[in-house]
C-alpha cells in the first residue's frame, strides 16, 4: 500500500517501486476531488512543440523574445534581445503554454496572450499546444494558479542545488481535472467577470495621469523632443548622441525646471538573504500594469546574491523598460520586503508628496522625457543617476494635493474590486479542486 503525502504528515509510508525520485516531496498527492475518469494526465490537454527558429532564414523583425513573469503574465522583451541570444530559440504562438524549467515553482507558466502574436523563447522554456477539443487555454492558465497543482509541481524538482528544473516529461504526467469544455469555460466566466471588475477599476487611475499630464504640457517646451534637427551647444551635452543633444535642448528650452534629483535620492540598502535561510522572503516586482507588485517568496538559502530593501512610498523601477512604463511606488509592505538588485531604487527627500510623483512618473510626459535621458548603445537603461538628471516643473503643493487626493480616490476603488477579487480566486481554486460545485454544471 502506498500513501500518498496530501496533507503534509509528519510520516507516511511508500512502497520502493512507487518511487520516481529521491525526494520525499515526490511522494506528494494532488488529492482532486473530481471522478475518476475527469481526471487526466496533463498531456491530455497539451502537446509539446519544437519550432525551431532557423535565424538565417527569420527576418531580424521575426525574432521577437519574451519574458515569462512569476505571476504568469508574459511581455515582450526590448526589439534587439535577440541580437545577443546565442542559444536556441523556439517560436509559441498565441494560445499555447510556456513554462520556465527553473522556475515553474515560483508560478512562472503562463500562455501566449493573443495580441503578442508568434514570439520566440529560449530551450529553458518549453512550449505546448492546447487542444481546443479537450481544454480551453485559459482553464489550463486557472489550473496552474491553483495551490494544489504549484504544490505537486515544487515536489518535482530535480538536479543540482541552484540550478533545480522540472523537466517536461514530468510536467506531463501530472494528473489534472479536465472536465467537460463547458464546465470549464463556466469556470473561466467566474474569474473574468472578477477581473474585469479590477481593469475597470484600474481606468479610474488614468484620470489623475491625464490631468497631469495636460498641464504638465501646458508649462513645457517640448519643441526639442518631436525636432528632426537639433542646435545644440557643445558644452550641454553630457554624450554624443541624439537622446542627449534633445535632453540637452529640452533644459534649455525649459530654464525653470528643476531637476528631480533637487527633491530625490537613490536608495539602495542591500539584503543578504542567506543568512536567514529558512525565512520565505517576499520579493517584489515592478511592471508597466499594475506597477510595484509581490512577484513570490522565496526562501534564505535559494538566494545567491544580495537583493535590495524596499520601503513604503520609496519608487522603484526596471532600467530596461523604464521607456514603457516600468516604474512604481512602493504600497505597504512588509519589513523584510526585498527587490531585483537589478532594479534602480529611489526616494524623495522633501517638497514632493508621494502620491503626485507615483501620478508624475506614469504620465506620458515623464515617459517622453524617460527615452532621452536613457543611457547605453545596444540596450538602454535608465539608472537612478540618469532619471535624477530630468527636469519637472516646480508645481504648487495644493495642486500636488489635489492629484494626490484624486490618485488615493482611485486606489480606494482598486483595492475593493482587488478585494473581491480575491474571494473569486478562492471560489475559482475550489471549483478546479473539485469542492465546490460549478454552477449550472
Amino acid at each position: 500500500m502506498s500513501v500518498g503525502a496530501i496533507a503534509s504528515p509528519r510520516a507516511f509510508v511508500v512502497w520502493f517501486r512507487d518511487l520516481h525520485r529521491w525526494s520525499v516531496g515526490s511522494f506528494v498527492s494532488t488529492g482532486w476531488h473530481w471522478p475518476a475518469d475527469v481526471i487526466r494526465p496533463l498531456s491530455t490537454a497539451l502537446s509539446r512543440k519544437n519550432i525551431e527558429v532557423d535565424r538565417s532564414k527569420t527576418p531580424k523583425e521575426a525574432i521577437r523574445l519574451v519574458t515569462l513573469h512569476f505571476d504568469g503574465e508574459i511581455e515582450l522583451r526590448d526589439a534587439n534581445a535577440g541580437d545577443s541570444f546565442k542559444g536556441r530559440l523556439s517560436f509559441a504562438d498565441p494560445g499555447d503554454v510556456i513554462y520556465s524549467k527553473i522556475d515553474v515553482r515560483n508560478g512562472a507558466i503562463g500562455i501566449i496572450p493573443d495580441d503578442l502574436g508568434r514570439v520566440c523563447v529560449s530551450s529553458e522554456h518549453p512550449v505546448y499546444a492546447v487542444d481546443p477539443n479537450t481544454a480551453e487555454a485559459h482553464y489550463i492558465k486557472l489550473l496552474f494558479r491553483t495551490e494544489v497543482f504549484r504544490r505537486k509541481i515544487n515536489s518535482m524538482i530535480s538536479g543540482a542545488s541552484g540550478r533545480k528544473r522540472v523537466q517536461p516529461k514530468d510536467l506531463e504526467t501530472v494528473e489534472v481535472p479536465l472536465p467537460s469544455l463547458s464546465v470549464q469555460r463556466k469556470i473561466v466566466a467566474v474569474w473574468q467577470l472578477s477581473r474585469a471588475e479590477v481593469d475597470h477599476a484600474f481606468e479610474g487611475l488614468k484620470e489623475p495621469i491625464q490631468s497631469l499630464n495636460a498641464t504638465l504640457y501646458d508649462l513645457a517646451n517640448t519643441n526639442a523632443l518631436i525636432r528632426r534637427f537639433l542646435l545644440a551647444r557643445w558644452c550641454a551635452l553630457e554624450s554624443w548622441d541624439m537622446h542627449s543633444a534633445r535632453a540637452a535642448c529640452f533644459r534649455l528650452d525649459n530654464p525653470k525646471f528643476v531637476r528631480l534629483g533637487d527633491f530625490a535620492e537613490e536608495a539602495t540598502e542591500l539584503v543578504r538573504p542567506w543568512e536567514k535561510p529558512d525565512q520565505e522572503w517576499p520579493v517584489y516586482g515592478v511592471n508597466n500594469q499594475e506597477g510595484v507588485f509581490l512577484s513570490h517568496f522565496q526562501r534564505g538559502d535559494a538566494f545567491n546574491s544580495p537583493y535590495k530593501r524596499i520601503r513604503k512610498d520609496w519608487f522603484f523601477h526596471n532600467p530596461t523598460r523604464a521607456n514603457v512604463g516600468s516604474l512604481g511606488i512602493v504600497p505597504d509592505v512588509p519589513d523584510d520586503a526585498i527587490t531585483s538588485p537589478e532594479y534602480q531604487v529611489w526616494r524623495i527627500k522633501h517638497s514632493l508628496l508621494p502620491g503626485y510623483v507615483a501620478t508624475l512618473i506614469a504620465t506620458p510626459f515623464f515617459i517622453d522625457l524617460i527615452q532621452v535621458h536613457r543611457v547605453g548603445a545596444v540596450k538602454q537603461r535608465l539608472y537612478v543617476e540618469n532619471l535624477l538628471r530630468i527636469p519637472i516643473p516646480i508645481v504648487s503643493e495644493t495642486k500636488q494635493r489635489e492629484i494626490a487626493a484624486m490618485r488615493d480616490k482611485a486606489l480606494g476603488r482598486i483595492a475593493a474590486a482587488k478585494s473581491r477579487s480575491e474571494i473569486a480566486r478562492e471560489e475559482v481554486e475550489a471549483m478546479i479542486l473539485g469542492t465546490k460545485p460549478v454552477e449550472g454544471a
